[in-house]
């Protein structure tokens, strides 16, 4: 305790010897500023001379307060250090050297914002000498990433006074950060009437500094693609550092100076059956600005930059106008262009729909179909092109020339443009059988064939169906075809057939021969054959069985006995395996009595 007021003592002499300048013999050089940032460890050297040596020498640090006094945080000499007790400083700090060598270094450990202090190293002698030095102590935190936040709705050129364009913010920065507006990468200054830059400092809890500027400018129409962001530049130790915000675009209103109208699709030629799109469009995007479109030739309007017209006719064919009208000021501005509907009426053909031809003759047919555009002209029969051209002749008509000719225009410079008409020419003639003269075929007996006969000429043929012996057969089917008549019928065959198919018209006959030959069935022949080969075998075992003498008799044995007699005395002996009773028989059939037998066998007398 008494080495401690000891030093006190001798604190406060020092202070006075000092204000008296009585030590101005020891020189003390120091740097003006150590800078570090919040939370790091400071050291600040003092280093000294004196013209006496530097041996026993007394080192006091002190630290100068906001309102500008002095206090003592450490003194050391010879045989004592002290720490003063107290201070915001007695835990944090510590001091390098004896100052046997002329330096000594405080050490200041986890450094704040309120350690931003001017700090004094005293050096002095008990002979009478002293000197001190200062430095600035400087503290640094690095700011949060700087935001910056656009309107977020339009702004008006036509606006009088400034539009607010946005609001950039940095936050916990020691010292204050310094915030500068940028447009397209040119820093932008306040300027009346033109641009202001409204600055505002908020000092945090933590006695950090958070920043806050806000743009207001004079917005013209070329600021529409312009981009803003702010730079924010801060103090470390050694220097300065910068950083910026993103980019961001803010949506400027104006008002259309022209208007434009055009055909968004079809691209090229229009024809009937397309749909037509029109856009408009102003050089403005003011939402009080209204756009129409009406079509002069009928003066129908339709609101909107965007008119769809489907499946159009020539009738939509004209000047289509746009408007755009400002609902602030009502000045409108115009524009137009022109649609042409191309089209392709329907085909005419003469002669129309149906026309006869005399066989042998000529016919000539004509096709048109008007357009604005060139045409190109193609007859086609059973999907065949048979002709080019608007006219059509067939020369020399037959029956194959007959059926139906169809005409397809078509516009080239169009496609899917085209119209078509159908002509059918009957040829006029007597009647021709499609089948040949005469057909032979055969069937099975008993069984049905059936005939088809196909006939055409105009006007068309009727059918019947005879037989060589005069009969008239009933027609089973008769249909008319695309090139004349069928007609079928059905034969039953009991015997070799003859039958005609007989066309007529007003212009003749013709006919055709079918000869059908019935034939047996392969069946009952095969069946009959059967027969007769069992009744042959059945024969030649008989005849066996007759020769063997095995026709009759219990012992399976039958002996036939040749012997003289007469014709009346044929006796014939039957036995049965059920009696013992034998019976002759004579020829009449009478009975003969049992003298007469003769044992087993059959006697033949004559």
């Amino acid at each position: 305790m008494a080495v401690r007021d000891a030093g006190s003592l001798l604190v406060g002499l020092l202070v006075l010897f000092h204000t008296w300048g009585a030590w101005a013999a020891v020189e003390v050089n120091m740097e003006d500023r150590v800078e570090v940032f919040r939370g790091e460890t400071a050291s600040i050297a003092c280093m000294f001379t004196s013209s006496e040596g530097i041996g026993a020498m007394i080192i006091q640090w002190f630290y100068v307060t906001r309102g500008g006094e002095r206090q003592n945080i450490y003194y050391q000499d010879a045989t004592t250090k002290i720490v003063a007790r107290g201070t915001p400083f007695t835990d944090r700090i510590s001091v390098n050297g004896t100052g046997a060598t002329g330096d000594v270094v405080l050490t200041i450990s986890n450094v704040q914002l309120q350690d931003e202090l001017e700090f004094i190293c005293l050096i002095g002698s008990v002979t009478g000498e002293a000197g001190e030095g200062r430095t600035k102590l400087r503290v640094f935190e690095t700011p949060d990433l700087p935001t910056i936040e656009s309107v977020q709705t339009g702004i008006s050129v036509s606006e009088d006074s400034l539009s607010k364009i946005g609001t950039c913010e940095v936050k916990n920065g020691f010292p204050k950060p310094n915030i500068t507006w940028y447009r397209n990468n040119t820093p932008l200054r306040t300027a009346q009437d033109v641009v202001k830059v409204v600055p505002s400092i908020t000092s945090e809890s933590s006695g950090l500094f958070s920043v806050k500027s806000e743009l207001s400018m004079k917005v013209v129409k070329e600021d529409k693609d312009d981009v803003f962001y702010c730079e924010v530049t801060y103090f470390v130790p050694g220097g300065t550092r910068m950083t910026e915000t993103n980019r961001v675009n803010i949506t400027v209103y104006y008002p259309s100076t022209a208007v434009s109208i055009w055909v968004e699709s079809p691209k090229g030629k229009i024809k009937e059956g397309d749909s037509i799109e029109l856009h408009c469009r102003g050089n403005g995007n003011t939402p009080s600005s209204i756009i129409s479109i009406k079509h002069t030739k009928t003066d129908q309007t339709w609101e909107g930059n965007v008119l769809v017209l489907r499946n159009v006719t020539r009738l939509n064919t004209g000047d289509y106008t746009c408007t755009s009208m400002d609902t602030d000021t009502f000045e409108e501005i115009t524009d137009y262009t022109t649609v042409f509907v191309n089209y392709l009426k329907p085909a005419v053909v003469i002669p129309e729909n149906t026309t006869v031809v005399v066989q042998g003759d000529e016919l000539k047919a004509t096709c048109n179909a008007l357009s604005p555009l060139q045409t190109h002209t193609a007859w086609f029969k059973d999907g065949v092109e048979v002709s080019t051209g608007h006219t059509l002749i067939l020369q020399d008509a037959t029956f194959d020339t007959a059926g139906a000719y169809v005409c397809v225009v078509t516009v080239p410079e169009i496609e899917g443009m085209e119209t078509r008409k159908t002509l059918v020419v009957q040829v006029q003639g007597p009647p021709e059988i499609m089948e040949k003269d005469h057909t032979e075929m055969e069937q099975i007996f008993e069984k049905t064939v059936e005939l088809s006969c196909h006939a055409r000429g105009f006007p068309a043929p009727s059918i019947t169906w005879t037989t060589s012996d005069g009969k008239v057969l009933k027609t089973a089917s008769q249909e008319d075809t695309e090139e004349g008549v069928q007609s079928v019928v059905t034969i039953k065959v009991d015997s070799d057939i003859t039958a005609f198919c007989n066309a007529s018209n007003e212009h003749g006959t013709a006919a055709v021969t079918f000869n059908i030959k019935a034939k047996g069935s392969g069946v009952i022949i095969a069946v009959i054959i059967i027969c007769i080969l069992l009744l042959a075998i059945l024969g030649s075992v008989l005849y066996f069985l007759y020769k063997k003498g095995k026709i009759c008799g219990r012992s399976g044995k039958q002996d036939l006995t040749k012997e003289k007699s007469n014709k009346d005395n044929i006796v014939v002996e039957m036995k049965s395996d059920n009696t013992e009773e034998a019976v002759l028989l004579g020829v009449n059939g009478e009975k003969q009595p049992p003298s007469d037998q003769s044992g087993e066998y059959l006697d033949v007398q004559k």
